[in-house]
């Protein structure tokens, strides 16, 4: 797999394309403790429309774990020094939970690289709210941790939505069969690292210098980044709009009219 030494560290990408290869250029930004190992199937969905360069964020899967304390900027700045040894002198840009805060950070500090901005499931921090803290979550013991985590996933699930809805809980089923490292690990201090980067996101006052247009997508039923933080969002961004759509948070998966909405708007 390639892999590129940027930014101080050995950065592990892949890239996903369609085909046709005359597609614009993606930065995908991964959400909280999510690798490629992880999350390729939803990368592949961007994968089929533009072309897309995914990479494990710092701490993570393959790609280097280095001393902390880790900043936002950093995940910012990593993703800025993968796409500089690409070559590409703009792109757009997605971002999923954890990775919609790294693409705000991203954008509000290299707003002339982003051609067009998507905001998944994501916080702007400090005023505008900010998401569940994961740190607090990560800390609980596992069953709990699960049990948690599934609640805030969609404020609607219960055993009763779950026996009406089969598809959410083999949403939730398949979430929870990712491995997690063990305690004392390299790796789990990888995801320590960050999740403490992640407690301190706030990009609130500068989010007007994102210049780009913006789509900011929510789930009205999400309990980790709640809709009232996008509409914070789309509030400050001067050319930003909401789409809301009938989920969690992993509307994606749950309302068939997201991926192709998101993914039009990106290739626009």
């Amino acid at each position: 797999m390639p892999t590129i030494d940027a930014n101080g560290i050995s950065i592990h990408y892949e890239v996903f394309a369609p085909d046709s290869g005359d597609a614009p250029p993606l930065l995908f930004f991964n959400g909280s403790f999510s690798t490629l190992a992880t999350s390729r199937p939803l990368v592949q969905v961007f994968g089929s429309r533009l072309h897309t360069v995914a990479h494990d964020q710092r701490g993570l899967g393959e790609t280097s774990i280095p001393p902390g304390p880790y900043t936002m900027a950093d995940y910012a700045a990593d993703g800025l020094a993968l796409i500089d040894a690409l070559g590409w002198e703009t792109c757009r840009v997605v971002g999923i939970s954890f990775g919609g805060m790294v693409a705000q950070e991203f954008a509000v500090t290299n707003p002339e690289r982003v051609e067009r901005l998507a905001l998944l499931c994501t916080s702007p921090g400090g005023e505008g709210g900010s998401s569940y803290p994961m740190h607090e979550l990560r800390a609980l013991p596992i069953e709990e941790r699960a049990r948690v985590s599934i609640s805030i996933m969609d404020t609607r699930f219960s055993e009763e939505w779950f026996a009406e809805h089969p598809s959410d809980l083999a949403l939730v089923t398949a979430m929870g069969d990712r491995p997690s490292p063990a305690e004392g690990t390299e790796a789990a201090r990888g995801e320590i690292e960050q999740a403490n980067a992640r407690r301190h996101h706030d990009v609130w006052d500068r989010l007007p210098a994102i210049s780009c247009p913006t789509l900011v997508a929510a789930g009205r039923y999400d309990g980790i980044a709640a809709l009232s933080n996008s509409e914070a969002i789309v509030s400050k961004v001067p050319d930003a709009q909401l789409r809301v759509y009938e989920g969690g948070h992993a509307f994606f998966a749950q309302d068939p009219r997201a991926f192709g909405e998101i993914l039009d708007f990106l290739a626009e």
